[in-house]
């Protein structure tokens, strides 16, 4: 899951940034206004966590700016003790939750995966599509009831594939999605298909169909049978 933290409190940022990878999120960092803004237009993000008092702009802003363009991110804003007011805008303006500083991170991160939970997976910790099985807190698959012996990068590919059935990506938004903004720099992106083969193998050979399959020159795509 790849998240972007929006705080101008560089330290605090740097600090839940290291906690969340540490629980293995992506983990991308703006500390104004203006950069969230250009990452948001040019990087897919699961969730955003916003602070709403930006040094040259206001978080509920950007909350907008994201709900008018219809972006598919969760997001869950960050405020004063005082700002009630701010509290019941983000909500109405389309935030999915809200923390009040100072917070404990074990709060933040229950917050987040309950939130992803909610919107990307039907509120369920278990994921059932075609002979697969995802145990979302115990972050292993399964073909039917064997389990799948996955790299922490195979079990993310896999997790995005399944949130994108039957849609193509390509190499590129995979790289991204699964490494950070800054792979976007890479001279090519050959890496990505060691981790598929390897992810196809252990399905099929676990009893699992060929779900993944490869769209020359553009990229792959995720069979959901009907």
């Amino acid at each position: 899951m790849k998240l972007l933290i929006v705080e101008d409190n560089l330290r605090l940022a740097r600090d839940m940034q290291q906690f969340l990878r540490d629980n293995e999120f992506v983990v991308e960092i703006a500390e104004t206004f203006r950069e969230a803004s250009e990452k948001i237009s040019i990087y897919q993000y699961d969730l955003l966590i916003v602070d709403l008092g930006l040094p040259d702009g206001n978080g509920l802003d950007l909350i907008r700016e994201m709900r008018e363009r219809h972006l598919d991110t969760s997001i869950l804003i960050l405020t004063a003790k005082d700002g009630i007011a701010d509290k019941v805008m983000g909500l109405d303006l389309g935030a999915d939750d809200y923390m009040t500083k100072p917070f404990h991170k074990a709060e933040l991160n229950a917050r987040i995966r309950s939130i992803l939970r909610r919107n990307k997976f039907n509120h369920s910790n278990i994921i059932r599509i075609n002979e697969l099985k995802i145990d979302l807190l115990a972050s292993q698959a399964f073909v039917k009831d064997t389990p799948l012996n996955l790299t922490k990068k195979e079990y993310d590919l896999l997790l995005y594939f399944i949130q994108n059935p039957n849609r193509m990506l390509t190499k590129e938004s995979i790289a991204e999605h699964l490494w950070g903004d800054h792979i976007d720099q890479s001279d090519n992106f050959d890496f990505i298909y060691n981790h598929i083969k390897n992810l196809r193998k252990k399905i099929v050979s676990a009893g699992g169909g060929k779900v993944i399959t490869a769209m020359y020159g553009m990229g792959y795509k995720f069979s959901r049978h009907s």
